[in-house]
C-alpha cells in the first residue's frame, strides 16, 4: 500500500511537467510508467515559441534553448510558405529544435529534485474512485500492489487506460488515412521524393540517421499491428517505382489523421491531460507542445485544491480553459490537412493570400502556435493572455517578469508603489518597469496568465474578485490602499 496526494499516469512530457509543478506546489506526488525506461526512440523534435514562453516562468527554457537549433517560424501543412515568428506576440520568436528525449530529461530531473517519485515498469491496471481519494492497482509485471492518491491524473496517452476506466467519452472522427514512419538509414535525398504518379516520400534529417514519412496505399487491417521494415521498404518502392534500401531501423510506427476530443477534462477525482484528452493530426508539430500546455495550466489549480487554499471552482477551470483551447487545436490540425489535400480550392488559394500578407502572416502563426491562447475576454491587452517578460528593476536588482513566476506562485505586480497593503492577501512585487506605462499594476496566476490588470485612474477596481476567483486567501488588503477605486 502506498500513499499520495496525486498519482500521475504516464511519464512522457505532460506527465513529468504536471508532477513537477504539483511539487512545487508542495503536494506529494507520484508518477507510474509502463515502460521501465524511457524509449530509445524520439517522437518529435519541436518546442513551438508558447512552449518556451511557459518553460521560461519557471526558468527552463534558457538551457534549452541553448541546446537547440532556432528556426524563426512556425511549422504549418498546408501552405507554400513559412509563418513567421519574428514580430509574433513571444518572448521567443522561433521554434526550437531539440529532441523529445532531452526534453523528458530535462523535466525528469527538475521533478526528482522536487521530489517526485517515478515507479517505472509499473502499469496502472484499475482504479476505483470514492468522494474522498482514488484506489489504484498498479502492476510491475511480477506483482500488484495498491496506490490511494486524493486525485488521478490520465497523461496515458491517445489509447488512455484511465480515460476509458472513468467513462469519459472520446467522440471525433476516424482516421481516413495512415502514414507509417521510420527511422532508418537510407540514400533518399532529404525533402520531398515524388514517384512517377505523383506521390511522395518525406525525408526529414536526424543525427546520424533519417526519418521517413509514405502514406500507405490501404488502411491497415489492424491499426496498432506493429509496423515492420518489410511493410514500411514495401511502401516507399511502392511509391517511388524502384527500390531504395532501407537500413537500421531504430523506430517503426504509423499515424493517421483521426481527430477526437475528450467529453471532459475531469470526472470527479480523475483528470486528463495532453494526448489523453485529445488527438489529432501531426500538423504544425503541435502535440507536445499542447500536453505541456495541459500541464501548466492543471499543475498550479490541482496544488491548491489539494493543500485546501483554492477558491471554490478553480479546479473547474481547468477544463474549461483547456477544452476549449483543444477544440481550436483539432480545428488548426485538421484545417491544414484539409488545405494539403486540396491545395486547388479557392479557401486554399485565400489562406495562401492570407499568409502572404505580414499581417495575415503573423495572426496565423499565433494561432497555429497557440500564442493567441487568452482566458479572459475583453479588457486590457494583456488580460487573460501570458503577461509579456519584460524587463524589473526590484529594489536595486535588474529582472524580468518571468522570473518572478519560478516559485510557482501568484504575483500581484506593483509598477506604482502604491499595492503594498494588498500584501496579505497575496504576495507582492513593487518594481519598475520602462515597457509598461499603460500599467499601474497586475495580477500574474502562477501560469503567468494575467488574471487582472490595473490602469492608471482605475485603482484597484475588480482586484478583489480577480484574488477572491484565482488566489483564493482573503480579497481585502490588510489597511486602506489609499487607491481611488476600492476593491470590495
Amino acid at each position: 500500500m502506498l500513499e499520495t496526494d496525486v498519482l500521475v499516469a504516464g511519464a512522457g512530457p505532460a506527465g513529468l511537467l504536471l508532477a513537477a509543478e504539483l511539487a512545487l506546489g508542495g503536494v506529494r506526488t507520484t508518477i507510474v510508467e509502463r515502460h521501465p525506461v524511457r524509449p530509445p526512440y524520439c517522437r518529435g523534435f519541436n518546442l513551438n515559441s508558447r512552449s518556451l514562453d511557459l518553460l521560461a516562468r519557471r526558468g527552463l527554457a534558457a538551457g534549452l534553448v541553448a541546446e537547440g537549433h532556432r528556426v524563426p517560424h512556425a511549422p504549418v501543412t498546408g501552405l507554400p510558405g513559412p509563418l513567421q515568428l519574428t514580430d509574433a506576440a513571444t518572448d521567443h520568436p522561433f521554434s526550437l529544435g531539440i529532441p523529445q528525449t532531452r526534453v523528458e530529461e530535462v523535466l525528469e530531473e527538475w521533478a526528482a529534485d522536487l521530489g517526485v517519485d517515478i515507479l517505472r515498469g509499473h502499469e496502472l491496471r484499475s482504479f476505483t474512485q470514492s468522494p474522498e481519494s482514488v484506489s489504484t492497482v498498479v502492476h510491475n509485471g511480477r506483482f500488484g500492489r495498491t496506490i490511494t492518491a486524493r486525485f488521478l491524473v490520465g497523461c496515458d496517452g491517445g489509447r488512455s487506460e484511465v480515460r476509458k476506466q472513468a467513462g469519459i467519452g472520446f467522440p471525433g472522427v476516424d482516421a481516413r488515412w495512415y502514414a507509417l514512419l521510420g527511422d532508418v538509414e537510407c540514400e533518399l535525398p532529404y525533402g520531398v521524393s515524388a514517384g512517377p504518379d505523383g506521390r511522395t516520400v518525406f525525408v526529414i534529417p536526424r543525427p546520424g540517421y533519417v526519418r521517413v514519412v509514405v502514406r500507405e496505399d490501404d488502411p491497415p487491417a489492424d491499426k496498432y499491428a506493429p509496423v515492420t521494415l518489410e511493410r514500411l521498404q514495401a511502401q516507399v518502392d511502392a511509391v517511388l517505382g524502384r527500390h531504395v534500401e532501407l537500413r537500421s531501423p531504430r523506430w517503426l510506427t504509423r499515424f493517421g489523421d483521426a481527430a477526437r476530443l475528450a467529453t471532459h477534462y475531469r470526472e470527479g477525482r480523475v483528470l486528463l491531460a495532453g494526448d489523453a484528452a485529445h488527438i489529432h493530426p501531426p500538423a504544425g508539430a503541435i502535440g507536445v507542445n499542447v500536453a505541456l500546455d495541459d500541464a501548466f495550466n492543471l499543475g498550479w489549480k490541482l496544488a491548491a485544491t489539494v493543500r485546501g487554499t483554492a477558491p471554490e471552482g478553480l479546479l473547474d477551470t481547468y477544463h474549461a480553459e483547456r477544452h476549449t483551447a483543444g477544440e481550436r487545436i483539432l480545428a488548426n490540425t485538421r484545417a491544414q490537412v484539409a488545405l494539403d489535400e486540396a491545395p486547388d480550392e479557392p479557401l486554399a488559394d485565400l489562406m495562401r493570400r492570407v499568409a502572404a500578407h505580414p499581417a495575415g502572416n503573423r495572426a496565423l502563426a499565433e494561432i497555429i502556435t497557440g500564442l493567441d491562447a487568452r482566458y479572459e475576454p475583453g479588457g486590457h491587452p494583456w488580460l487573460g493572455r501570458l503577461a509579456p517578460d519584460v524587463p524589473l528593476v526590484v529594489g536595486a536588482t535588474e529582472t524580468h517578469l518571468a522570473a518572478l513566476l519560478h516559485p510557482g506562485r501568484a504575483v500581484l505586480l506593483d509598477l506604482t508603489g502604491v499595492f503594498g497593503a494588498w500584501s496579505s492577501a497575496v504576495e507582492v512585487v513593487a518594481a519598475s518597469s520602462p515597457s509598461t506605462s499603460d500599467i499601474d499594476a497586475v495580477l500574474l496566476r502562477p501560469d503567468g496568465h494575467a488574471a487582472w490588470v490595473g490602469t492608471p485612474g482605475a485603482g484597484d477596481e475588480g482586484l478583489a474578485e480577480a484574488v477572491r476567483r484565482w488566489v483564493g486567501t482573503n480579497p481585502v488588503p490588510a489597511v486602506s490602499s489609499g487607491l481611488p477605486a476600492g476593491g470590495e
